[in-house]
């Protein structure tokens, strides 16, 4: 699924058409009717990453469909590992599928709007809700972001990889984010939180912001990313890379990057936590 900074960016490409009504729909899904977009307002545009990436649309019309019958109803969006949003264009293939053929990916939703603009969505599932769920507080993204409740969690005696990708505190922080901010705060991801000492996991919290809006002003500047570490044989500096399948005891797994020079391991009582202040 996609991570925080792409999340906002398919925000960003929805907002500039709130306010207009469709005009004409198209699509592949099958799990929802298509054709009840028709002659919707669309009202508003969020992403809540915490959700596993969504995208929430709301509509407005006197008559509703079926399954969103009730106030303030919202179309969420849910996107797959390779999920986007196209704006005023559709995407083409640039390689062969495994049979040979050279062909454009089918989008699963094409909104066309009065004004003559379109949007169009690939790789998502959709479903009506009541409402959109968010807390901004756990959106690394968001100004609201609650530094001290992201810091008391990773605080705890817990790998500190694992408390990375608690989307209750770190919504929209995904395991790219995770290898890149470890390594360049400097910290092994096994590292327990509570053998650290404030400064660092400060500077691991500091890492995790300021790399997240570079990532997302690259996207809207239609920049690639660079990583240091994810997906590496060598780290900057030329030492080798150690890659091993991480995560809690009957969770979720997933890959992770470090390097052991630039990222030892720490012991207990190897540092002095110091103490949190309010």
């Amino acid at each position: 699924m996609p991570e925080g900074p792409l999340v906002r960016k398919f925000q960003l490409l929805t907002s500039p058409f709130v306010g207009q009504v469709v005009a004409k729909v198209g699509g592949s899904s099958r799990k929802i009717n298509v054709n009840d977009l028709n002659a919707l307002r669309l009202q508003d545009s969020q992403a809540h990453p915490r959700d596993e990436e969504l995208q929430e649309l709301q509509h407005s019309r006197s008559e509703v469909p079926d399954a969103a019958e009730g106030p303030g109803n919202w179309l969420r969006f849910h996107f797959g590992l390779f999920g986007s949003i196209r704006a005023n264009e559709f995407s083409r293939a640039n390689k062969a599928n495994k049979r040979g053929d050279w062909k454009d990916p089918i989008p699963r939703l094409v909104l066309h709007f009065e004004s003559g603009g379109f949007l169009v969505f690939y790789n998502c599932r959709m479903q009506w809700c009541s409402s959109p769920r968010a807390d901004p507080t756990s959106d690394i993204l968001s100004v609201e972001f609650h530094r001290g409740r992201a810091l008391d969690a990773l605080r705890t005696p817990n790998p500190i990889c694992y408390t990375l990708l608690d989307q209750r505190y770190f919504s929209g922080l995904g395991n790219i984010i995770k290898n890149e901010i470890l390594y360049l705060a400097k910290i092994h991801p096994l590292t327990h939180g509570s053998l650290l000492a404030l400064s660092d996991l400060e500077r691991l919290l500091d890492c995790a912001i300021q790399f997240s809006s570079d990532w997302l002003h690259s996207k809207l500047h239609g920049k690639g990313l660079h990583p240091q570490i994810y997906q590496k044989e060598q780290c900057p500096l030329g030492h080798a890379v150690m890659k091993e399948t991480l995560g809690p005891s009957g969770g979720f797994k997933r890959l992770t990057w470090w390097c052991p020079q630039c990222q030892p391991a720490v012991l207990s009582g190897d540092r002095d936590p110091s103490p949190v202040t309010k």
